[in-house]
């Protein structure tokens, strides 16, 4: 398949028009490390391969706002932050090992695109919050702006939150401006051992909704996972708080919390396994049940149940119906290329919904250029 490599947004244009005059399909590719996820299709055009667009644009950080390219290394923005005291508030996960590729390479572009939001969701909200504006070039091979580079923008549509998780398939991102977050010098992480995940969920849900503002409420292998930052001070008034809340459970610290935590958001666990791997979102209230009702062989829960991650066995189907009945969604992040091929990877839509979708696909992207079917067939 013939490749089109662009570094500036004007070459990005050049390649769009030229897929319109020729009526030819782009798949749009950034650094690749999740080109395994999504519909297995096949597109019959050219890849469009925009790593080129790459580097630190702006950043303030006394407004707590960054720009940068899309196909800017999440290491290497993770990096500029850390230097002033400052983090990505989604807290995006690499997924590339779990996906077949090398770490370390994914681009804040295909975090944004895949809706990748880890552990300190739970606390410091979605990419979806946090993208404030962004450049782009449209299926009619215009490039345009939406949003703006401040925190308090109302005006006009909130079109930058259709670009979190669209897969790339509205438009061709040659721009993001996002809110940073301040990063507190020091974090602990607390595991309390021995519980059910019926109990285990229920005490994260208690923590959840204190004034402790933890940043991290995982649950795995009969231990709850509980990360809190802050200074010195807050952070030990904090940790007292905490166990005051436990009722007599005892609380230990975890000496390489922070690995554990990343290891949650990568999907580390499944690695080595041959699993297919399930992203579920659910009532965190529902959490323990949907658990015990797919009996996965692996599993851990996130963002106080909001989150559970399900290793089943590869090309089987038994975690979408658990988790509708609980009203939830799932989206199938691993499998083979037949099981992708066989299965919704993402939520199937309704006819009223997918026809919503088909519309908004149609208003930036009419002739269906950009990587078609990744999500939906027709879309």
């Amino acid at each position: 398949m013939p490749t089109h490599k662009a570094s500036t947004e004007a070459e990005i244009v050049e390649a769009v028009m030229t897929a319109r005059a020729w009526k030819s399909p782009l798949e749009i590719v950034g650094a690749g490390t999740k080109q395994a996820f999504g519909r297995a299709v096949v597109t019959m055009g050219s890849v469009l391969d925009v790593s080129g667009l790459r580097g630190i644009l702006s950043y303030e950080p006394n407004e707590l706002i960054l720009t940068a390219a899309p196909g800017t290394p999440v290491a290497e923005i993770a990096a500029a932050l850390a230097e002033k005291g400052q983090r990505l508030g989604f807290d995006p996960p690499d997924w590339g090992p779990l996906l077949g590729a090398a770490p370390g390479l994914g681009t804040i572009g295909g975090a944004i695109a895949c809706d990748a939001n880890g552990p300190a969701r739970v606390r410091l909200g979605a990419v979806r919050d946090q993208l404030l504006g962004f450049r782009g070039v449209n299926g009619f091979g215009e490039a345009f702006k939406a949003g703006g580079k401040v925190v308090k923008n109302v005006t006009g549509f909130d079109v930058p939150k259709l670009m979190c998780g669209a897969m790339g398939t509205l438009c061709v991102l040659t721009e993001v401006t996002l809110r940073v977050f301040p990063k507190p010098p020091l974090s602990t992480v607390l595991a309390v051992r021995d519980l059910s995940p019926e109990e285990g969920f229920a005490l994260l849900r208690k923590v959840w909704s204190s004034p402790l503002d933890a940043t991290g409420l995982a649950f795995s292998r009969d231990r709850a996972l509980i990360r809190l930052e802050g200074e010195k001070a807050p952070l030990a008034e904090k940790c007292t708080m905490l166990r005051a809340l436990l009722g007599g459970r005892a609380a230990e610290e975890v000496p390489d919390g922070e690995i554990a935590f990343r290891a949650i958001a990568n999907g580390e666990m499944f690695l080595d396994t041959p699993y297919d791997v399930w992203r579920a979102f659910v009532p965190p209230a529902a959490a323990a049940g949907v658990a015990a009702e797919i009996d996965a062989p692996l599993w851990l829960g996130d963002w106080a149940g909001g989150l559970l991650w399900l290793g089943t066995l590869p090309g089987s189907d038994t975690v979408r119906a658990a988790v509708h009945r609980a009203g939830g969604h799932a989206v199938l992040l691993r499998a083979a290329e037949e099981t992708r091929e066989r299965l919704d990877t993402f939520e199937p839509q309704s006819a009223v919904r997918m026809a919503v979708t088909k519309s908004v696909k149609a208003a930036f992207d009419p002739l269906g250029l950009f990587n078609p079917g990744r999500m939906w067939d027709g879309v």
